[in-house]
């Protein structure tokens, strides 16, 4: 269960966090404004993910937006911390271009890294009842 709430966290956090390194890649923008658009995207997809599964489900709006804010702001927060962490410290990978090997590689390597760190925290809030329990 964790490892699947996991992965469903990282499918939302990938789109968000690609498309805002590319956008802002694109755009020529510098690392702080980029790293701040992906985060923003990754928390936005991953809450969206949620909420159309739990809305999906028949749930309110309002209890939907809580359930996944409930669900999602840790797994999502440490799955951000550690991607962003990987790329911030990769010697070049802030200063690569879409072009470039080492962008795509280091954010691969990076959204990986990120899996393998949030899924024990996961499984620490589904034991707890908390996370993706409430939504189980």
């Amino acid at each position: 269960m964790a490892a699947r709430a996991t992965l469903h966290c990282l499918t939302g956090c990938a789109i968000g966090e690609v498309l805002g390194m590319v956008v802002g890649t694109a755009l020529g923008w510098g690392n702080a404004p980029t790293m701040v658009l992906a985060i923003a995207l990754a928390f936005l997809f991953g809450y969206s993910l949620t909420l159309r599964g739990v809305l999906g489900a028949g749930v309110g709006f309002r209890t939907a937006v809580r359930i996944a804010l409930a669900a999602d702001t840790l797994s999502i927060a440490v799955m951000e911390l550690i991607d962003n962490g990987v790329v911030a410290f990769w010697p070049g990978a802030l200063d690569a271009h879409l072009s470039d090997a080492l962008f795509w590689v280091s954010l691969a390597v990076s959204l990986a890294l990120a899996f393998v760190v949030t899924t024990p925290v996961n499984r620490w809030m589904i034991s707890r009842g908390k996370g993706h329990a409430l939504i189980h």
